[in-house]
């Protein structure tokens, strides 16, 4: 457990250090927030969906916390690179309390970031229907964090370089992102394309934690969050057992 706080502790205070990273990951959330929250709203009002940045902002939040957690597998390759994961492995400890500590810590960091983008998203006019439904927020918000890092660092174990890194996460976030319903209703083709999207979920739970809007359902969101991150988790602990020193 000590090796899990460690680490844990290593990736936030890596997190609240670096200022710019803080400030350059809020850049795409209020592109979309002002951009399409503002620009879109008198259109979704025509068409009868009513506010558009109410609708928006749960999916904006949920996007958030997915690129900051699944990018946070490129820390696992530039620890290889520089030797800090060598040092970390050979410790006489179970590779799989490296593994839980790593992703528990991106998993806070992705969270952290979510939280900022709802401070941002209220002041921008988002308002909250239910505050009772807070805390299921913020827990729909950390199994998003948890997953999302789990299979970063799945991705990270098996890629050596940045740049394919980068280029299969590009492939995977931007589809997941697109296809989840955070920006557009679930309907017709999207509806039927986002089942099996594990962001779906995530952002449906959130926007009925947060506006009481539900396409699927709480329970099936938690139970197929709860379940995707216990597979996640299982196949990046293996995937990270297998790393060569």
């Amino acid at each position: 457990m000590t090796v899990i706080y460690v680490l844990w502790l290593r990736q936030l205070k890596r997190y609240l250090r670096s200022r710019a990273r803080v400030v350059g990951s809020l850049g795409q959330p209020l592109l979309f927030l002002l951009a399409l929250g503002f620009g879109m709203g008198p259109v979704f009002r025509k068409a009868g969906e009513g506010n558009y940045l109410q609708f928006l902002a749960p999916g904006v939040v949920a996007m958030t916390v997915l690129f900051t957690a699944i990018f946070s597998g490129i820390e696992l390759i530039w620890d290889r690179q520089f030797g800090f994961l060598k040092e970390t492995l050979v410790a006489p400890v179970p590779r799989i309390q490296i593994m839980i500590g790593r992703t528990l810590g991106g998993a806070t960091v992705a969270t952290l970031q979510g939280l900022i983008v709802v401070v941002i998203a209220f002041i921008a006019g988002f308002r909250v229907t239910n505050y009772s439904g807070v805390p299921l927020a913020l827990g729909f918000m950390a199994l998003i964090a948890v997953m999302f890092t789990a299979l970063g660092t799945a991705a990270a174990s098996v890629l050596s370089d940045f740049q394919g890194f980068q280029l299969v996460m590009n492939f995977l976030v931007m589809p997941i992102f697109f296809l989840s319903g955070a920006l557009f209703p679930l309907a017709g083709v999207l509806g039927r394309i986002a089942i099996v999207n594990p962001l779906s979920y995530g952002v449906d739970g959130l926007r009925a934690a947060l506006i009481g809007v539900v396409h699927f359902g709480v329970v099936l969101d938690l139970s197929v969050l709860c379940c995707l991150c216990a597979v996640f988790l299982g196949v990046g602990s293996w995937l990270f057992s297998r790393i060569e020193l």
